[in-house]
């Protein structure tokens, strides 16, 4: 190891002083520099990463406990690795076990590399922070290194991870006090590759807002849901557990639920307790310009009303307008506005109380849904859908996705292992019962040794 280290140590200062001298002389760019550098870096850090993998199968080799249970089997295995620096080469011994005669790579065991592993866990991550944002395609090629990967390995590695479930990320203080809670909700609209739409659902809660620099606010403490859902109940259920686990509820005075007046949404009343409604003023306004837009200079005067708490000459007002409306499709719009109002008015009012500042659903949706799911010409299917809504809100949420893919590999290699402790007992009190049943067959203990006494002490084990 101390040579390949002197080694690069001199690569790095020859290659330096060459890109310097280069860009100073021909008068490049620096950023020319940098990319040559960068490059450089990349091959060194395959170097090393393989130099280590090979120092490691150095020190199994010639480990005393090893030589003890395992013996050589093949020397110099060839593997390829993807890594964030590049593609690692590296050579490794494979043994067998002297009494199991299980066979394996050890050293590979040791450093946390699977038997058919093509990509490291850290690119891996990588190919998923970058999937969360792009597309499959452009993400398999705008990860470090030369490396670049197809769209179906991109995919594949997303696939891995299951489905991520809304309380992946812990929660980092519990029981904690709020004398307000704001949730909101919206869904956004996915095309799916059959022509029809898919819903995926979001709700956020956090405890307000706060400025942080000129005109730009941040919510304090959120926490964001997502996910397609059958029913919309199991989502508030998760909500609801979250509330109760991240906050002492019976302290906090008032929970504002915000959104458009879907049912979805309202039925987050059943399982929110205490908390009331407020319509989302931003598609308020969408019903009114359409039921006013035949008499634009009637939406001031609607708005006047709605402001001032008056529900009677609103409701006067929309009649007046269908009144004056000619076609049956107007009118119908316009009755839907009015029903809309006439519905929701309590959620209406519930915006003007001094410790309500208004809903951000619509752009919670554009950001942390839309940009991925539905703003582009894309088609999904209902589970890729799922499945991205969720890591973008893992994301959000301040989630790892390194760590998550880590904690899962680890997860699976002891369940491996439980599992061939489990067949190793299995098989073992197998043995016990055929080792017991031969005991009480005749043959066995008569002492003509004929071919089938012979036949059935082997099986005994005797």
């Amino acid at each position: 190891m101390e040579l390949i280290i002197q080694e690069i140590a001199e690569k790095i200062i020859k290659t330096s002083e060459e890109n310097l001298i280069n860009m100073l002389e021909e008068k490049k760019d620096i950023s020319e520099f940098i990319g040559k550098t960068r490059k450089m870096l990349d091959e060194i850090g395959t170097d090393i990463v393989s130099e280590a993998l090979r120092a490691t199968d150095r020190i199994v080799k010639k480990d005393k406990s090893r030589k003890r249970d395992w013996h050589v089997a093949r020397k110099a295995d060839k593997k390829s690795l993807a890594t964030i620096f590049g593609t690692v080469e590296y050579e490794r011994t494979y043994y067998k076990n002297k009494k199991t005669k299980e066979c394996r790579y050890l050293s590979d065991d040791i450093v946390g590399i699977e038997p058919h592993e093509r990509m490291d866990t850290m690119l891996k991550a990588e190919l998923i922070e970058k999937a969360i944002d792009l597309s499959y395609n452009k993400s398999g090629k705008k990860v470090p290194g030369e490396i670049e990967f197809t769209s179906q390995t991109v995919m594949n590695s997303i696939r891995e991870l299951d489905s991520v479930a809304n309380d992946a990320v812990e929660i980092k203080e519990k029981k904690k006090k709020a004398d307000i809670i704001y949730i909101e909700a919206d869904e956004d609209h996915v095309s799916n590759q059959a022509g029809k739409t898919i819903e995926p659902k979001l709700i956020y809660v956090h405890e307000g807002r706060k400025l942080i620099s000129k005109d730009r606010w941040e919510l304090k403490n959120k926490r964001c849901f997502t996910g397609v859902y059958l029913k919309s109940e199991d989502l508030w259920l998760e909500v609801a557990n979250y509330l109760e686990e991240a906050y002492d509820i019976d302290k906090c005075n008032k929970i504002y639920l915000s959104g458009d007046g879907a049912k979805w949404i309202k039925e987050g009343l059943n399982w929110i307790k205490g908390s009331q409604y407020v319509l989302d003023m931003f598609h308020l306004s969408k019903y009114i310009k359409k039921a006013t837009a035949h008499m634009p200079h009637t939406t001031h005067m609607m708005w006047k009303y709605i402001n001032a708490n008056e529900k009677k000459f609103t409701m006067e007002l929309f009649d007046a307008l269908l009144e004056e409306v000619e076609s049956e499709s107007r009118k119908e719009t316009v009755k839907e506005a009015k029903r809309y109002v006439k519905n929701h008015w309590t959620g209406i009012q519930n915006n003007y109380n001094e410790d309500y500042h208004g809903c951000s659903a619509e752009g919670h949706i554009s950001h942390i849904l839309s940009d991925r799911l539905s703003s582009r010409p894309l088609s999904w299917r209902e589970p890729g859908v799922d499945q991205m809504a969720r890591l973008r809100v893992f994301k959000e949420n301040g989630g790892d996705i390194y760590q998550m893919l880590s904690d899962k590999k680890n997860e699976n290699r002891k369940h491996i292992r439980i599992e061939k402790l489990d067949s190793r007992m299995l098989e073992k009190r197998a043995n016990k019962r055929i080792q017991e049943q031969m005991r009480n067959i005749g043959i066995i203990n008569i002492g003509k040794r004929t071919g089938a006494y012979k036949a059935l002490r082997s099986l005994r084990g005797a």
